[in-house]
């Protein structure tokens, strides 16, 4: 029995199918179960609540393998440190309790970086805590999501630009959503490793902004351009949109540490993915600016 959290979000949706092509039996957690799509709800046991209350991961780990960990966002949070950690004690806790054998996390890049980073830092405890569940555990360490561009749809489309805070001539590692549901799949349906380590996984690119945005003009046949933001700048829009400080603060700090190359020494053990930025460009972004229109 394979358990999954976050069964709608963009890797959870693309994990499952792909783990209800198998064999195995698939449990979900969702607080939602009327988000799933049909063939999700028939194919598998859907338990409703949160992850990271105890008594549903009580009636979600009896009898399970392997349990598939993705903490999803929470704007009323009071940090990101504390959403985080208190998912994964309530994680740990359960999972020692039902003797779950493995555990795969989403995980950031840059473990053993040691200033403050906001989100990622929030990711680093939580795969601690996590790993002290005495699971096999594997923590997928991830850099920049080429889907976060689908955010960005209706400047690209009208503005012919995007925004990011970080530099436009500097690599920015990446990888696509699918790949993660991808390495993710083969881990927990071949349970055939042990112990405990991060998995860094890059997208095959070392693209800068400026390249990215060379890509997606001669995809979309039409200019598009990067333009950096400044954190004071990106502070201010998020609290134009209602954010607290404190996400203020998780935010900014986790964009600063991505500027500041906290990705950077997980080149050298990385496993590359397959997904290359044109290839997704063509796949999935022109397809969503084109329906856009």
């Amino acid at each position: 029995m394979i358990v999954v959290t976050t069964p709608t979000g963009q890797i959870g949706s693309k994990l499952v199918q792909r783990l209800l092509d198998g064999d195995e039996p698939v449990r979900v957690i969702t607080r939602d179960a009327a988000r799933l799509d049909a063939a999700v709800r028939e194919g598998t046991e859907v338990i409703e609540g949160s992850h990271g209350d105890p008594a549903v991961l009580d009636k979600a780990l009896p009898g399970a393998d392997a349990l598939f960990w993705l903490v999803p966002p929470d704007p009323a949070a009071p940090s990101a440190m504390e959403h985080y950690l208190s998912l994964a004690r309530a994680g740990a806790a359960a999972v020692a309790r039902h003797h779950v054998g493995h555990v795969v996390s989403v995980s950031s890049a840059g473990h053993g970086w040691t200033a403050p980073a906001g989100m990622l830092s929030a990711a680093f405890a939580m795969d601690e805590q996590l790993a002290s569940s005495g699971a096999a555990y594997r923590a997928l360490s991830l850099p920049f999501y080429m889907e976060n561009l689908l955010g960005q749809l209706d400047a690209i489309r009208q503005h012919h630009a995007f925004f990011l805070t970080c530099a436009g001539d500097q690599p920015l590692a990446m990888i696509a959503t699918r790949d993660i549901a991808e390495a993710a799949a083969d881990l927990l349906g071949d349970r055939s490793w042990s112990g405990q380590a991060d998995l860094p996984l890059f997208g095959p690119d070392r693209l800068t902004p400026e390249g990215m945005a060379e890509v997606i003009s001669e995809e979309l046949a039409t200019p598009v351009t990067y333009r950096r933001t400044t954190m004071d700048e990106f502070a201010t829009t998020l609290r134009s949109r209602g954010a607290g400080e404190r996400t203020v603060q998780d935010l900014t700090e986790m964009f600063a540490a991505q500027d500041d190359g906290i990705y950077d020494k997980d080149w050298a053990k990385t496993s590359l993915t397959a997904t290359d930025f044109r290839t997704w460009c063509r796949e999935v972004l022109k397809p969503a600016v084109d329906t856009a229109i």
